[in-house]
């Protein structure tokens, strides 16, 4: 936690010098290398990672990375496995300030903040969110459950943050992603973190959302969920 913290300080002042100096894209390559060193100090505690990603992800359009999610420390994995394409998040605003590094990546990087007790200002602000994916060709991450499933165990998905990408990038590439075992570094909650975990991040077969009109969007719907949950493994 000592060395968490002492990055997200350092990284803080690096993500101001990178902005104001080279824009957009320089912060978003400091947001990377934080990425990086977070999970070197997850290290410490004799946490592997396994990032498996065999496909080939064009740069050249947008993507729509569909995830489970476990714990905060998800992000980190899910950040550097699709460095290329600088994923920007669906976050609840309250994480928008208050933690260095962090809140100033949500609130400068284009993330969606958004008030879960106002649906009108949440799907508002996805719209926007997703005009920026699909204007800038980056990867818009949602983790389709709403909340972190604490023991492993997916929950539901919730599909309408889902249909508002689709709807808003239509041209984008969605890809699944099943994440394994992050839910057991904090499973004693914040303190003391777990030992020895091996988080897996295993990214599936891409699909075009051209390929669905919209009367088959219920049908992918289900396909991404029933992909990524046949993969979660709780032991």
């Amino acid at each position: 936690m000592l060395f968490f913290g002492l990055l997200l300080v350092i990284f803080h002042g690096i993500q101001w010098v990178f902005l104001k100096l080279g824009g957009q894209k320089w912060h978003n390559r400091s947001v990377n290398m934080l990425q990086f060193w977070l999970m070197r100090c997850h290290n410490l505690l004799g946490t592997r990672y396994i990032l498996r990603n065999t496909h080939q992800l064009s740069t050249d359009q947008p993507l729509i990375i569909v995830s489970n999610h476990q714990s905060m420390n998800d992000i980190s994995p899910l950040i550097w496995t699709f460095k290329k394409h600088y994923p920007k998040f669906i976050s609840k605003k309250e994480l928008g300030k208050g933690i260095p590094s962090i809140s100033f990546n949500l609130r400068h990087g284009g993330a969606a903040l958004i008030d879960r007790n106002d649906p009108k200002q949440a799907i508002t602000e996805i719209i926007n969110f997703a005009k920026r994916i699909h204007d800038n060709t980056h990867a818009a991450v949602i983790f389709p459950e709403g909340t972190r499933s604490r023991d492993g165990h997916p929950k539901p998905f919730k599909t309408k943050g889902l249909e508002v990408l689709f709807k808003y990038i239509p041209n984008a590439q969605i890809v699944p992603v099943t994440i394994n075992n992050s839910w057991k570094t904090t499973k004693y909650g914040k303190f003391p973190y777990g030992l020895g975990s091996k988080i897996t991040v295993d990214v599936h077969n891409p699909i075009q959302l051209s390929d669905y009109p919209r009367n088959k969007r219920a049908e992918l719907l289900e396909h991404i969920e029933k992909t990524i949950t046949d993969h979660i493994i709780v032991d």
